[in-house]
């Protein structure tokens, strides 16, 4: 059997990797140790140096020369979180260790946040709170608002995440725009999208969702005119990356047009520095990154990587595999 090893974040490590999915991961792999930090498994040199395979998540060590050194039979991490930005080094890629990661299971949950954010913002429900609020009472039989029938929401980026959006966002009567321009008109068309500019999306979309990855095309990429142009009591969702938005001037816009909303699951920097305009616009709605997996989301992700194993150690193709060019080009 390959030999394994956990190291990762150890408040985390139970809600990722139940102790039912550590069991069974244990029938695949011989696992050779206690699950290790970032922290201690540089103590631990003598098992890093016959550590196979390792299952990793959130806290996970740099692989760096310099810890890659220490695992000279190392072929494969796993790893139960997101992004991995940061984490790869060349030496990665040149020694061809295998890369997976639940990326994909981290994007349903912010798919499913997003949804609830878009269905209720169609109801103008964030504004009618804080007027009911206000005034105590407000029918809301006699408010302006759209709803969520034959509006227009506008997808920015079909990311994995995007497409999941998308994807939920059929069960319901809208018109989905989309901007992404890697995307073949072919392709919007078997996703039942209309592509059009950021400017067109901004100018016609009751809901205007972001989804970029944070590159540097694309840090600062969302800006004043964008917002401007929004449609009375349009709303804009930022689930991806607060540094795609140019945020002085959302809130330039958002203090001259309190008839739009904004909600921010992400900032930056992240959170707000103090007292920033964010904490006290009342059309701003902030919330602390939760979009992402979150209680017992988490065990959904080493779910996912209890599967990778199974195909691994009987010679299928991974299904969630990284490679060197999908990882040039990701958030």
């Amino acid at each position: 059997m390959k030999k394994a090893l956990f190291i990762m974040d150890d408040q985390l490590f139970e809600t990722v990797y139940s102790p039912a999915v550590q069991k069974e991961i244990a029938q695949y792999v011989d696992i050779i140790g206690p699950p290790l930090t970032k922290r201690n498994c540089q103590e631990h040199v003598e098992l890093l140096q016959e550590v196979d395979v390792i299952f990793s998540g959130w806290g996970a060590p740099v692989f760096d020369q310099a810890f890659l050194d220490k695992t000279p039979s190392l072929e494969a991490i796993f790893y139960a979180a997101g992004t991995m930005k940061k984490l790869l080094s060349e030496e990665v890629w040149s020694r061809r260790i295998k890369i997976t990661t639940a990326n994909q299971a981290n994007a349903i949950p912010v798919a499913e946040f997003t949804l609830s954010e878009i269905l209720f913002s169609l109801k103008n429900g964030w504004e009618l709170s804080r007027q009911l609020k206000e005034k105590n009472y407000v029918n809301g039989m006699y408010q302006s608002l759209v709803g969520a029938y034959q509006s227009t929401v506008g997808i920015i980026s079909l990311s994995q995440i995007g497409r999941k959006v998308i994807e939920l966002l059929q069960h319901f009567d809208l018109k989905v725009l989309a901007y992404d321009p890697f995307v073949s008109a072919e392709e919007a068309e078997r996703l039942d999208v209309e592509l059009c500019s950021v400017e067109d999306m901004f100018k016609r979309s009751d809901v205007v969702s972001l989804h970029s990855p944070l590159l540097p095309d694309t840090k600062g990429m969302i800006k004043r005119e964008h917002f401007q142009s929004m449609k009375q009591q349009a709303t804009f969702i930022n689930t991806a990356r607060g540094a795609i938005v140019r945020e002085e001037e959302l809130i330039e816009v958002l203090q001259k047009r309190p008839d739009i909303t904004a909600v921010l699951d992400v900032t930056y920097p992240e959170p707000p520095v103090e007292g920033s305009p964010l904490y006290s616009l009342p059309n701003v709605v902030l919330t602390p990154h939760i979009a992402g997996s979150a209680g017992n989301e988490r065990a959904r992700l080493g779910a996912f990587m209890l599967e990778e194993i199974k195909r691994y150690t009987s010679g299928e193709e991974l299904q969630y595999e990284i490679t060197e060019a999908l990882y040039r080009n990701m958030a």
